[in-house]
């Protein structure tokens, strides 16, 4: 091994974490993509990254290149056998991971510089195992237990059971007072950090998702434009289909958008190619309202979007909406307000910190369908002003936003520490 090759170990160990990943799977959505094209980026400035996962399909391979990039390696660490865990009851086999991660390191030879855990189950691997080579870890939440648990609301008990929130409160917080450093993707979600866990400290940095800028941006005039099969005009949401992302909400919002905006549609794209029993319980409730509210002829339910229809989904679409009662980021929206898009989003997310209200999108109360309803009306009945709201959303994401500029705040935060 060549000693001075500077080596990082990102960590993301639930879900389905692939080079090129399929997107809308169980636990498989922003954060994914995100430690995918962090790790890209950080190549681009000369690292040799490797992102560890759970290994629980034998047909993968164990070391898994990420194409396009030549210094990125997915590898994967059995533990807990050959079948998928969620998130929510992964915490069992960690120890097994740990164990099983450090001696594939240490038959490699491999050599980090720094560990930085994605999410709590990987924050507590990357605590033990960085532990053992006396080695700074970092940790970037996403999402944070007990923000979740006050904005899911519902019975306590039967939260509790679903979701776990007391276990992993408690990891969250061993986690903050162990890492080195700590990122959170907004300032309201270093807000609730310090509200509903009491912590603050010099060593937090707010480091915002990015955006695969070259991908996304809008249509220039010499790009002829792909058929998609989708309606002419249409309102489009792209999410995990999570019980968690708002679906009912839009639902009963675009009820009412549809009796005063003449042909429009609503489009919900994600989820599983196969989708396990929670995906299909939400898809059980959308179908029941669309039902209840006679709205098969304008509502359309795509299920997973491949990735070389994403972009045409996202342009082609009159507006971007974003539902969800817990959201700590948000990565579609900035893909489609990169994409030139306007959007109405919740106004409870960390979006909120990127989206001016009334110059780049509008922000609402989901809960309120007449609020939510309304916002959708006014930028669907003028053109001009969702117009150039698209227009100050896709400026702001690409100079702010890129995946480039998101790998400098890193390479400069951790280099604080090292």
């Amino acid at each position: 091994m060549k000693k001075n090759i500077k080596r990082i170990c990102l960590l993301s160990t639930h879900g389905y974490v692939d080079p090129v990943p399929q997107l809308g799977r169980t636990d498989t959505g922003g954060q994914v993509v995100y430690v995918i094209e962090l790790a890209k980026a950080l190549a681009r400035q000369g690292y040799h990254v490797d992102i560890y996962t759970r290994w629980f399909e034998p047909e993968k391979k164990q070391i898994d290149p990420v194409p396009g990039a030549d210094y990125v390696r997915v590898i994967r660490i059995e533990a807990g056998g050959w079948e998928f865990i969620a998130k929510e009851y992964i915490y069992d086999i960690l120890p097994a991971l740990v164990s099983n991660m450090a001696a594939f390191i240490e038959a490699n030879r491999l050599d980090y510089i720094l560990y930085h855990g994605h999410y709590v189950d990987a924050g507590i691997v990357a605590l033990a195992v960085a532990g053992r080579y006396h080695r700074p870890v970092f940790f970037t939440a996403h999402s944070l237990g007990a923000w979740k648990r006050e904005q899911m609301g519902g019975d306590p008990v039967e939260m509790e059971d679903k979701f776990h929130f007391n276990h992993r409160i408690r990891e969250e917080n061993k986690i903050f007072n162990a890492a080195t450093g700590l990122m959170v993707t907004s300032q309201l979600q270093k807000e609730k950090l310090r509200q509903l866990y009491h912590y603050d400290a010099d060593n937090i940095a707010i480091i915002p998702p990015g955006v695969d800028v070259m991908l996304y941006h809008p249509a220039g005039k010499e790009e002829k434009e792909i058929k998609t099969g989708l309606p002419e005009k249409y309102v489009y949401y792209l999410s995990r289909i999570d019980d968690t992302k708002g679906h009912d909400m839009l639902l009963y919002a675009f009820d009412l958008v549809r009796k005063e905006i003449p042909g429009i549609h609503l489009v919900i794209g994600g989820g599983s190619a196969k989708p396990k029993e929670r995906e299909m319980k939400v898809f059980d409730m959308m179908h029941r309202i669309i039902g209840e509210k006679h709205m098969e002829e304008s509502v359309h339910i795509i299920g997973y979007v491949p990735d070389e229809m994403m972009v045409p989904y996202y342009r082609q679409a009159l507006l971007f909406v974003l539902p969800s009662r817990f959201e700590p980021f948000g990565m579609t929206t900035l893909e489609a307000m990169a994409c030139g898009k306007a959007v109405v989003a919740s106004r409870y997310g960390g979006i909120k910190n990127v989206i001016t209200h009334g110059k780049n999108g509008l922000l609402v109360d989901p809960a309120d369908a007449h609020e939510f309803a309304g916002a959708m009306i006014w930028l669907l009945r003028n053109d001009g002003l969702r117009e150039r709201m698209g227009l100050a959303a896709s400026l702001l994401i690409h100079k702010d936003y890129s995946w480039d500029a998101i790998a400098d705040r890193h390479i400069r935060f951790y280099n604080k520490y090292l």
